[in-house]
């Protein structure tokens, strides 16, 4: 058996107190941590990406197919509600309408002629009845034979038959004199929608034809759209989507003037969220946009939630298993380290997470993990987290 000397003991024991200064170096020198300290006044806002849009866009076109003859406005032309935008040739719905009006004059003319033909046999009716009166009297005085009464009386009351039938005439005279008008109203009608006008105050977005084409009805010409309702559609990620109400303040950013910012009004939210993106669409109406607006531009939104008068914000890459409600942070209490639960709430534009509960009295939340984190371990406060 081996006896060590004193030297070899001597170098051991230097080993093992190196190793045990090491080991209580690493393990037992306070680590150097920074710390998050409350802020006043934070806002919380969330971000979206969209497109400049109208809430009112329309596309317009005849009701009738024929040439276009004329052309009056122009893609950006600014148009007042019933200006006339565009006419189609009208010569042969003219002509229809010439006839329609020539129906109704001859239904006129009828009508006329039926209120004669009843004067006529009204005037005929009371001189029968007025012979018939004589034929009676002389024939109760046995004057004039039976028979020449009998003849009287049948001639009145054929006269009141004749009377009948010619009212029956004024009223189907008068019937097709209704038709003959509601024909005209008809042509008519179609001939001014051989002119198309603008339905409301709007922007020409885009002409689709030129004069000389032949379209049919419902061939779209021009595009509008009501400059009044010029908004801004966006969407928002469904995890940040759930505090969004209408009427809350936003801000715009146009890809044209990225270095403007227009106040806005969320105006609408949707119902439907995109399957595939997990998306949100937002719509937010923007008071002081520019006067000159283009659709489809790309816009950034930001809108406001709330703004949080006292808050302690953790970087949410300092929470450990964090799902959106909770997670562990590394806490310094009484100068040494732990690993506790908190209960988050609002999260900021720049990843940064409210605290809610869960921290213990007098404890202060390390805002940056850093290397030798350990329960227990001695912590040095060095400054605020960054």
């Amino acid at each position: 058996m081996t006896i060590l000397s004193g030297r070899n003991i001597l170098g051991l024991i230097a080993i093992v107190a190196v190793a045990a200064g090491g080991w209580f170096f690493l393990t037992e020198r306070p680590v150097s941590v920074p710390v998050v300290v409350a802020r006043q006044g934070v806002d919380i806002r969330v971000y979206g990406l969209g497109t400049v849009e109208a809430r009112i866009v329309s596309k317009v076109g005849f009701e009738v197919g024929a040439a276009l003859s004329e052309l009056l406005v122009d893609s950006n032309d600014t148009v007042a509600k019933d200006q006339v935008l565009a006419r189609l040739h009208p010569l042969e719905q003219v002509a229809r309408v010439g006839r329609a009006e020539a129906g109704v004059a001859a239904s006129q003319a009828a009508i006329l002629k039926a209120n004669a033909n009843v004067t006529r046999v009204r005037a005929l009716l009371a001189q029968r009845v007025a012979a018939n009166m004589r034929q009676q009297e002389l024939a109760s005085r046995s004057a004039i034979a039976a028979t020449q009464a009998e003849d009287a009386q049948r001639d009145v009351d054929v006269a009141e038959a004749d009377l009948i039938v010619a009212h029956s005439e004024v009223a189907v005279v008068t019937a097709q004199a209704a038709d003959a008008r509601a024909a005209l109203q008809y042509e008519q009608t179609l001939l001014d929608h051989h002119v198309l006008k603008a339905p409301f105050d709007a922007v020409i977005v885009e002409r689709h034809a030129e004069a000389g084409t032949v379209v049919r009805a419902g061939d779209v010409i021009f595009t509008l759209m009501d400059p009044k309702t010029v908004w801004v559609q966006t969407y928002i990620d469904e995890g940040r989507a759930g505090e969004l109400a209408l009427g809350q303040g936003a801000e715009i950013r146009l890809r044209s003037l990225p270095h403007s910012v227009f106040a806005g009004t969320i105006a609408r939210i949707g119902i439907e969220s995109d399957r595939v993106n997990e998306e949100r669409r937002v719509w937010v109406s923007c008071a002081a946009c520019p006067r000159q607006v283009f659709l489809g531009e790309q816009a950034e939104v930001r809108i406001t939630l709330a703004t949080l008068a006292d808050a302690l914000l953790v970087p949410e890459i300092a929470i450990q298993g964090f799902d959106g409600h909770q997670g562990r942070v590394w806490v310094v209490q009484n100068g040494r380290l732990a690993l506790v639960p908190l209960i988050f709430g609002h999260r900021t534009e720049d990843a940064q997470v409210e605290v809610v509960s869960g921290l213990p009295e007098g404890a202060q939340i390390v805002g940056r993990v850093v290397k030798g984190l350990a329960e227990g371990r001695l912590a040095r406060v060095t400054g605020d987290a960054p």
